[in-house]
């Protein structure tokens, strides 16, 4: 499984404290999830804040990207059609059909950039339906 952890110091709404908040993304079932888990040392306070499928909130999304920087998706190999390609991008993120070829043309030039979760999670998606894409982690 792949995934990733972060954490986000807040001040907690009961005490003022610092509260911790432990965002993560992972994929599940063939899905793409993220849970936020808060906890608090000074008054005790705990618990689970979300935990939903699909793409996180952008400040879930920052905080993975800062705390592990960002994955590149590329093709690695020749693509016969862009279909498969258009059916993931469009299925996955909800693109219309105009963006996922932008999308698509990212791809395939210098790659789509995400947290390596969600680059792996495409990943599995498009290698499903035949097409040549790998995940580069620590570069830019």
């Amino acid at each position: 499984m792949t995934g990733q952890t972060a954490m986000i110091a807040e001040r907690c709404s009961d005490c003022g404290g610092t509260m911790v908040c432990q965002v993560n993304q992972f994929i599940q079932r063939d899905d793409l999830w993220w849970d936020a888990e808060i906890s608090c040392d000074t008054c005790g306070m705990a618990g689970c804040e979300d935990s939903s499928p699909g793409r996180p909130p952008e400040d879930v999304r920052k905080a993975l990207l800062t705390a592990h920087g960002p994955a590149r998706l590329r093709v690695v190999g020749p693509m016969p059609s862009l279909v498969p390609a258009l059916k993931v991008l469009r299925e996955v993120s909800g693109a219309s059909l105009p963006d996922a070829r932008k999308q698509v043309d990212e791809l395939r030039r210098g790659g789509l950039v995400g947290t390596l979760t969600e680059m792996e999670f495409l990943r599995l998606r498009l290698r499903r339906l035949g097409v040549p894409v790998d995940v580069e982690f620590g570069t830019d």
